[in-house]
């Protein structure tokens, strides 16, 4: 099995525990040399202003490759521009552009009047800047509001040729997900890498909920072995397995890089990562 690249996905911090938490988990990745680490935006654009900070101080004092997510939500075109260039200035060039969720209690997305209709138009609007290297969202499974089955790899090829360069897909739960999406991208002519995402189950019941309001399917399987390992108080070890198991066969799949949605809490996703032969940076100079 080859040692896969990796990424990691945190969000921005809403108060000082909260940041505290961020930082502690950043020291625990960092040592693991991802290729980058994304900061998310809430829905609605809720973070923004915490992911431009959140950004800035990972950027200027984790010495991480740091992307930032960017959405279409309640804001113009030249404040999603300007947000843009507030991350170039800060020396911050790579983006993951996405139309962002909704705003909470909202019956669903509603462009701007002033701003970009979907991420199409951003992303086109970003590459045109020629300030940086854009990554976008995947749907292996069908996206809730895809009118149909193949729309989400329509929609990816859309989004490809508008000028990014590799995507990030939504989390699943087996292999074989991705490897019949990854077909069918290849299928439609696109040649850019797609980078499976992984979640690593830190609690079943938040995991299941968020999973049926992205539209992530939950095999049987995995619902009844949770529920046995609760039983059992083996909940951590069951996440631990299922998640080095899935990551196996991604990659005996072909898969090299994997991109880990931590939550901003780290331990799983590390354990993994050790389980996978991601070997800490630290640990390396102490052999050299």
């Amino acid at each position: 099995m080859t040692t896969p690249a990796i990424s990691f996905e945190f969000f921005p911090p809403q108060n000082l525990e909260a940041s505290f938490r961020l930082w502690d988990t950043v020291q625990v990745l960092a040592p693991l040399s991802p290729r980058f680490v994304s900061v998310t935006y809430g829905a609605g654009g809720t973070t923004r202003d915490l992911t431009r900070d959140a950004v800035a101080t990972l950027h200027k004092n984790s010495g991480l490759n740091v992307a930032a997510h960017l959405t279409c939500v309640d804001a113009t075109r030249a404040e999603t521009l300007a947000i843009a260039d507030s991350f170039a200035a800060a020396g911050v060039t790579e983006i993951v552009a996405l139309r962002g969720d909704p705003p909470k209690g909202t019956a669903g997305f509603t462009p701007h009047p002033d701003g970009f209709a979907h991420s199409v138009e951003l992303i086109e609007a970003l590459a045109d800047t020629g300030k940086f290297k854009i990554r976008v969202g995947a749907y292996p499974e069908a996206h809730p509001e895809a009118p149909t089955a193949t729309a989400d790899v329509e929609y990816l090829k859309r989004k490809i040729d508008a000028g990014a360069t590799e995507a990030l897909t939504q989390f699943f739960f087996e292999a074989e997900t991705f490897f019949r999406f990854r077909d069918a991208c290849a299928k439609a002519g696109i040649t850019a890498p797609i980078i499976p995402g992984i979640l690593p189950i830190e609690n079943w019941k938040g995991a299941r909920n968020f999973a049926k309001r992205c539209g992530t399917s939950v095999p049987a399987w995995v619902d009844d072995a949770f529920e046995k390992a609760a039983r059992d108080g083996r909940e951590d070890l069951l996440a631990t397995a299922l998640c080095t198991e899935l990551c196996s066969e991604l990659l005996d799949g072909g898969v090299d890089s994997l991109h880990f949605y931590t939550l901003n809490r780290p331990e799983l996703t590390r354990d993994v990562c050790h389980a996978l032969g991601v070997t800490p940076r630290a640990q390396l100079e102490n052999v050299a």
